[in-house]
């Protein structure tokens, strides 16, 4: 019959009351017929899914209200996946098994009930042969003994689910079996409904209640669309199992345990369920993801894409307040003639409630000593200096890369790798995503009880698109468990989500993990997982914990929005942690406390409300190449003992310090670059009443005993062959090789009680001093520096401190160079275009002057004052404003020794023509190359070059016929 014949509605309405298999005879008259019958999709496709009693929505439980893109395949799939318990005939026939193909034919429909001729189940199965149908009539079915499946049956139950009740316990000794539509109770003398050792059992449709069903390889089970209410299933060394479209409610243990690992001698269905299990796998159907995940993800991408626009008119600024992230503060560019290269220095807008002041010991008057006789600047002597070891440092001040359309993007890239990417670039994750072993579980939810699903024991799991909810944990895998998770959510637990421990390791990879109310994930001793491209968010607690030394590989994940650290790492843990966006947490970023250690890699941490980076209590971790930018407090805290190599960051834009260091700590702080932050770009503290509101305990307070043992973590250690050797250990705290700039206050501040290194650094643009030492009763060695164009002065030392300063650069700075209250001694220094005294003694300093280079732009170039002693020796001291007096010295000169300088000065008319000294042999300080500056630098000696005492000041373009324009003293 030709289809043209009538309107194509009407043989829509025709085709709605055909039965399945008229539908499947339709289909094959002709391609337009096909299409036709192919077109019924959304009324009598999806009438005959949703009205077949042996299964439910495809989409349920997860996901009931959500319609699958097609109904006809999803109940193809159904009716293909009903029937894998069959597949045993068909390999028994293909070894010539004629008998039981002819059997199978001619199966036998068998009725149990009250008014048939069987009136319990056991009658029923004394007369069944293999692959018979035995329908259950509605009704409750007791049976006092157990119940023993001798031969292949299809057990169905008439009606809707919960018509028909067995109070039973099956025990199942043929090849396979196959139960529908039934509610499974225990009998009176035994927790178990069903177990087999063999045989594969097929559930579908079911509910178990109070009851355990038992599967003990080379037995397997394939569970479809079943509730177990307060009941388990159990698996014992099963090579291949599978659990879809389950509910487990209310389990009082675990809902599914699996243990041991899956015996070589398979059974007939394992090779059925591999290819029922990888034909639904979320990696190969994509689209098939929780939409729970994919909305949150959606909203992560979206509220990223904000993050990197900024705000700029005709001033360069902070980053612009959006609807997603609090509003930061401003900083903008102003001309100034003192600073080299650049020409300008930062000037911060104050934000409202956010600006801190601080208080300090100058003046107006002294803060800006160059502001008098600014209009004779042709009268000054002019020095080139920009040339020296530290110079490209000082070109890279700027971490933002400026767009030509005035929005600025931050120097790494915000989009996160997505699973597909980890795997194509990660063998090693891309095996175990393809990994199909175990028990596999698929979009089932789990809710509402005490356990989800349990490893141990080389037992293997494979968990996708599955949800657990309002449980005390969902999954735990200790004893060498490999577990494989794919977009799960996993939310609600009163304990921790995902815990791993002894060996257990695996991927974890795009799941959605929050609101729960310990660590997202727990990894303890000695597991080691493989942790991609998760979100982990609103946890009452951390985002991951790493304890005991426990491992792993965290990388690509969205960490956000938790109420202590979204990673935290203590007692040993030892993870690799790269290429992760952790961000708005309420505590610190990362934490690692109590002997952690692990290596920080790579990540953007930002918006914490702590501490980017919490380093205490012996924390030694390897934090490198990340961006921690825009914290409400610290951008790194390096605590009381805290320790490990801080290297190659970019450490910008946070309301607190750039990096925060108590003095008893020893971190080795390398080749970062700290700007812009609200107060210090490096502060050491000595003692805990200096920190103010800096809380002990950033990472937070978890609690790290589960409920099996109570374990001394401290007395659980690598050996020492296997303890971290990443990096040396240094002795003395050492900050080198770092880029400060543009902070709010002074680049770095010193209020130590123990020795500290600082050597090699661009101290640059600070609203403050470049470093201030306000307390060292130990030695501060600051040697080979660039300070420069800061606010204040280069280098301020207060009473009772005792610095060395040698081979540093100090050049440009709005007050003096170096000032000076405490002990100790200035050697070798270059001390040059500083716009108040090049050097200043005060009270009862008493330094060592030797050496150094020294010139004011507008005022003395030393001036030694009130108490101060000390020896100025075999200095070079230029002039620099025409009629002011080089050195000023106090009537102390008994206890102040000057003798053997040089003094350089020039006539006025040679002044006038412009004529620039040029600093050679040595060249200009420091005497380091910033450029070549490896990463991974472990030395921790004074990187102090030889030099020589020999300056000469020579014309840059020749000399004049007057001879020379300077004195030459012997």
């Amino acid at each position: 019959m030709e289809i043209s014949g009538l309107p194509l509605e009407l043989w829509r309405l025709i085709l709605a009351y055909l039965p399945l298999p008229d539908l499947g005879r339709c289909c094959v008259v002709c391609r337009a017929w096909y299409e036709l019958i192919i077109s019924l999709d959304n009324t009598r496709w999806r009438q005959l899914c949703l009205g077949c009693n042996e299964c439910k929505h495809p989409n349920w439980p997860n996901e009931p209200d959500v319609e699958p893109q097609s109904w006809r395949e999803a109940f193809r799939q159904h009716h293909l996946a009903s029937k894998i318990w069959t597949k045993n005939a068909q390999d028994m026939e293909s070894s010539n098994c004629l008998h039981l193909f002819r059997r199978k034919k001619d199966r036998k429909t068998i009725y149990v009930g009250a008014t048939n001729e069987h009136p319990n189940l056991r009658s029923a199965l004394a007369v069944a042969n293999m692959y018979d149908k035995i329908f259950v009539c509605p009704g409750v079915y007791e049976e006092q003994n157990e119940v023993i499946l001798k031969v292949p049956v299809e057990i169905i139950g008439l009606g809707k689910l919960g018509d028909v009740a067995l109070l039973i316990s099956f025990d199942q000794h043929c090849p396979t079996a196959r139960l529908c539509n039934l509610v499974l109770m225990p009998a009176w003398f035994t927790p178990v409904v069903y177990k087999t050792f063999s045989g594969h059992i097929q559930l579908d449709n079911c509910n178990v209640e109070n009851g355990q069903v038992h599967i003990h390889a080379p037995g397997t089970c394939h569970v479809k669309f079943c509730t177990f209410n307060q009941s388990s299933i159990n698996f014992q060394n099963v090579s291949l199992s599978l659990i879809e479209n389950s509910e487990f409610i209310g389990s009082e243990g675990t809902s599914v345990s699996v243990a041991g690992s899956g015996l070589t001698d398979r059974n007939w269905a394992c090779k059925h369920l591999a290819v029922a299990a990888k034909s639904k796998s979320v990696l190969n159907s994509p689209g098939q993801a929780l939409s729970s995940t994919c909305n949150s993800r959606n909203h992560c991408q979206s509220s990223l894409s904000k993050f990197g626009a900024f705000e700029s008119n005709e001033n360069m600024t902070g980053a612009r307040q959006t609807s997603s992230f609090p509003p930061k503060f401003q900083v903008s560019h102003t001309k100034d003639d003192h600073c080299n290269r650049e020409g300008c220095v930062l000037k911060r807008k104050p934000c409202e409630g956010a600006r801190v002041t601080l208080d300090t010991d100058y003046s107006d008057t002294e803060m800006s000593t160059s502001s008098e006789n600014e209009d004779d600047e042709q009268s000054v002597y002019k020095l080139s200096y920009q040339s020296h070891g530290l110079s490209r440092m000082l070109s890279r001040t700027n971490p933002l890369r400026l767009q030509k359309k005035g929005t600025d993007l931050l120097p790494m890239d915000l989009e996160l790798n997505t699973l597909q990417k980890e795997l194509q670039k990660d063998k090693n994750a891309q095996i175990l995503a393809s990994t199909l072993l175990g028990c596999l579980i698929q979009k089932c939810l789990f809710r509402d009880g005490k356990g989800g699903v349990f490893i141990c024991s080389h037992g293997q799991a494979r968990l996708e698109c599955n949800v657990f909810r309002n449980l005390s944990y969902a999954v735990r895998g200790i004893q060498n468990a490999k577990i494989i998770m794919i977009k799960n959510e996993i939310s609600h637990c009163k304990a921790s989500g995902i815990f791993l421990r002894l060996e257990a390791g695996g991927l974890i990879a795009d799941n959605n993990i929050h609101s729960n109310s310990e660590a997202g994930i727990d990894i303890r001793k000695g597991a080691n997982p493989l942790i991609l491209c998760n979100q982990i968010h609103s946890g009452h607690r951390s985002g991951i914990v790493v304890l005991g030394n426990g491992k792993g590989i965290i990388r690509s994940n969205r960490i956000y929005g938790n109420k202590e650290a979204g990673i935290y790492i203590l007692y040993n843990g030892n993870p690799v942690v790269s290429g992760n966006h952790i961000y708005q947490g309420l505590a610190a970023g990362v934490a690692v406390n109590e002997n952690g250690r692990g290596q920080i890699l790579e990540n953007i941490i930002r918006e914490n409300h702590w501490g980017g980076a919490d380093i205490r209590r012996g924390g030694d971790p390897i934090l490198r190449n990340n961006l921690i930018c825009y914290g409400y407090s610290d951008g790194v805290v390096i605590g009381e003992r805290g320790k490990g190599l801080i290297e190659g960051n970019n450490i910008y834009g946070n309301k607190g310090c750039g990096v925060w260091v108590m003095s008893s700590s020893l971190p080795h702080i390398a080749n970062n670059q700290i700007s812009r932050n609200n107060i210090y770009g490096v502060a050491v503290f000595c003692r805990k009443d200096d920190t103010n509101d800096y809380l002990n305990n950033q990472g937070g307070n978890e609690n790290f005993n589960d409920e099996w043992e109570i374990v001394n973590w401290e007395n659980d250690f690598d050996s020492d062959e296997e303890r971290y050797t990443s990096h040396k250990p240094i002795t003395v705290a050492l900050i080198e090789f770092n880029n400060i700039n543009h902070n709010g206050a002074a680049g770095l501040y010193i209020k130590s009680s123990e020795t500290l290194n600082i050597s090699a650094n661009a101290v640059h643009a600070n609203h403050d001093n470049g470093i201030a030492v306000y307390q060292s009763s130990q030695f501060t060695h600051i040697t080979n520096n660039s300070i420069t164009c800061n606010s204040v002065g280069g280098v301020l030392v207060e009473a009772g401190c005792k610095v060395e300063l040698r081979g540093n650069g100090i050049y440009d700075n709005n007050s003096h160079g170096v000032t000076s209250k405490g002990e100790g001694s200035v050697l070798e220094n270059d001390i040059l275009g500083n716009h108040g005294y090049g050097l200043q003694l005060l009270e009862n300093a008493d330094m060592k002057v030797t050496k150094n280079r020294i010139q004011s732009l507008h005022d003395y170039g030393i001036a030694i004052l009130d108490q101060a002693k000390g020896s100025v020796q075999e200095n070079q001291i230029f002039r620099g404003k025409l009629g002011k007096t080089i050195l000023e010295k106090t009537a102390n000169l008994e206890e102040c020794t000057v003798q053997s300088n040089e003094i350089l000065t020039c006539n006025k008319s040679s002044c006038r023509s412009g004529i620039v000294w040029k600093l050679d042999n040595p060249p200009s300080r420091p005497h380091v190359d910033g450029s070549t500056r490896p990463l991974s630098m472990a030395q921790t000696n004074q990187r102090v070059a030889s030099m020589t005492t020999r300056i000469a000041a020579r014309v840059e373009r020749g000399c004049h016929d007057n001879g020379s324009i300077f004195c030459s003293i012997l």
